[in-house]
């Protein structure tokens, strides 16, 4: 009997240099990237992720695909065969550079161009031109990850508001140090926040009903929550 590979197809968007390539290894083999480089195009890289939809059903396994876009603004107009049928979509930034914190609208408004067939000569700073209001992006759109990379680097100086723009955008959102893989350990908010985010990746495709519960992993959390409190009184 065949196998049934279910897929869930995740895209991962910010300027050039923000080191989306070093989290998407970092997600997709709990390594450090030891040599990373300037992507051209696009560079896909696989997870394989354990799904359950309740406390008691079996996991059911999928495939994470992270497609890692490059960033580059001269390769803008080649960039919308990589965004048809996404089931989420990471926005990084670099937490010592505001501008590409400022730029994640930007990203936000091309995806949405492209994803509706709005491919006319808008440019992607024209946000409000664009009709396309990012603050609604959550509730008519995928699931949405910001992370502001390099947090080792912020020491001494104001970062960009990660946080801010995740509630602005009813998303999860997350600080990383990329450079050291502690900072997405099992029990790191790092790792908790990613993996809620690809439950609700893989809800988004397969299982539309579930949205607005909370997260696979939200809901086992709230069980562990409960039996504790159960087990104490």
């Amino acid at each position: 009997m065949a196998t049934d590979y279910r897929k869930v197809k995740i895209l991962v968007l910010g300027d050039s240099g923000v080191g989306k390539s070093s989290l998407v290894h970092v997600i997709t083999e709990g390594e450090v990237l030891a040599n990373p480089v300037s992507t051209v195009g696009c560079v896909v890289d696989v997870k394989l992720h354990e799904y359950s939809r309740s406390m008691s059903s079996s996991p059911v396994s999928f495939f994470v695909e992270f497609w890692d876009v490059g960033g580059s603004m001269s390769h803008e107009k080649g960039r919308g065969i990589f965004y048809q049928q996404a089931n989420g979509v990471i926005l990084v930034h670099d937490s010592t550079n505001r501008k590409s914190h400022n730029n994640l609208s930007k990203w936000l408004t091309e995806y949405h161009r492209y994803k509706t067939g709005r491919t006319d000569s808008l440019a992607p700073q024209d946000t409000n031109e664009s009709g396309f209001d990012p603050e609604k992006f959550i509730e008519q759109e995928v699931p949405l990850l910001i992370v502001g990379t390099k947090e080792d680097q912020v020491s001494g100086r104001r970062s960009p508001p990660t946080q801010r723009s995740g509630n602005l955008l009813g998303a999860n959102s997350i600080t990383m140090n990329c450079k050291d893989i502690q900072h997405f350990s099992l029990s790191s908010q790092q790792f908790i926040e990613t993996m809620k985010f690809i439950d609700k990746a893989v809800e988004h495709k397969y299982y539309p009903s579930l949205r607005q519960t909370g997260s696979s992993l939200e809901r086992r959390l709230a069980f562990n929550r409960r039996q504790a409190l159960n087990t104490q009184t």
